[in-house]
Parts: C-alpha cells; structure tokens; sequence
C-alpha cells in the first residue's frame, strides 16, 4: 500500500508539468482553425566569401552531408539560418538545406559557383510552437525521448491511481461508476459520432 502511494507520487511528480502542457496543447491543437495566426516570413539574400565559395566547389555533389563549419558559419551572419548539422542536398550547380524546427521553416539555397545565397525563414507564432512540441514535430531527438519518458510516467499515474480507487471504492460508491461513465462517453462518441 505504502508503496503504491510512493508511486504514484513519484509518476504524478514527474507527469505534473508535461501533463499541464500537453493538454493546453491539445487545446490549441483542437481548436487550431479558429486561432488565428499570420506567419513571419523573412526573405534574406547575400553572397558568401571567396574562401566559403571555394570550400563549397570542392564538396562532392553526389553526397548528403551537412555544411562545412565554415559556409555555416558564414551563412548564420550573412543570412540569420543557422542550418546546424542537417543534411544538404548537393548538385553540381547549387546546395540546399531545409531547416525546419517546431513552430518554425528556414531553407538555404547557395550556388556553388558563384556564393549567392537565398533563405527564407517562416515563423508560426508561439501557438504553433507549441501544437508542434505537442505532436514532436522537428522537435529532434531530445524531446523525442522526453515525450516518452512523460508518456511511462503518465500511464504508471493512471495505473496506480486506479489501483487506489480499487482500493478505497467500497468507502466511494460512485467510484465505479463514474469510471464506467469516463470510459463510455469517449468510447459512446467515437462509435455513434465520430463521423457526422
């Protein structure tokens, strides 16, 4: 019994903030056509350095790698796009990168000859950027485990919590009952009118 209660404390604990989050998010998320939202989009365009150009021309077009430290660099300052380490698409004539994050799209377009570049960069709003943490959208690898870990603790939650209503129903009568309803009302909507 003692322990029960330690894990179910322990569960609600760390389930606490994720669980507020994720269901404010499923909120906006629920109601994302009538929250209105313009994105920023920022168009940018400038030419890198002779020294980047030429880093650029001795890169393999057939291959996916990121780029060099030194074009990123360069094209973070001239551009605002910070393309990190995601993976380019290589062409003889021309490099691209999509950069997209949650909330948030940016792609860089350079040509190899001559250093122009091209970005964009489209942000959401907050709204969006949070709709996008809720369903792990380029979120990366961090908050895809994260997400995980919230999910284990808010099974164990409910799982725990359910052992504590078993244990304490026959001093609740409307215990059970009031489980009943809270499984039927969802399984009743998505059977009779999930598809008006």
């Amino acid at each position: 019994m003692k322990q029960l209660h330690s894990w179910h404390w322990i569960s609600a604990a760390i389930s606490l903030t994720g669980m507020f989050v994720f269901s404010v998010t499923g909120i906006t998320l629920n109601h994302a056509a009538t929250i209105s939202a313009e994105p920023q989009i920022v168009t940018a365009t400038a030419t890198l350095p002779a020294s980047s150009i030429g880093l650029l021309a001795r890169m393999q077009a057939e291959h996916k790698a990121p780029l060099p430290d030194a074009v990123r660099a360069d094209v973070r300052a001239l551009v605002g796009v910070d393309a990190g380490t995601a993976a380019a698409e290589w062409s003889a004539d021309e490099v691209y990168v999509a950069v997209p994050g949650p909330g948030s799209d940016a792609w860089v377009s350079i040509d190899r000859g001559t250093g122009a570049i091209e970005a964009e960069r489209t942000d959401r709003g907050w709204v969006s950027f949070f709709n996008d943490l809720h369903k792990g959208r380029n979120t990366g690898t961090a908050w895809f485990w994260l997400i995980d870990v919230l999910a284990v603790a808010c099974i164990i939650f409910t799982f725990t919590g359910l052992l504590l209503l078993q244990l304490h129903a026959r001093h609740r009568p409307s215990t059970w009952p009031l489980v009943g309803l809270g499984t039927l009302v969802p399984a009743g909507i998505i059977l009779l009118f999930m598809h008006l």
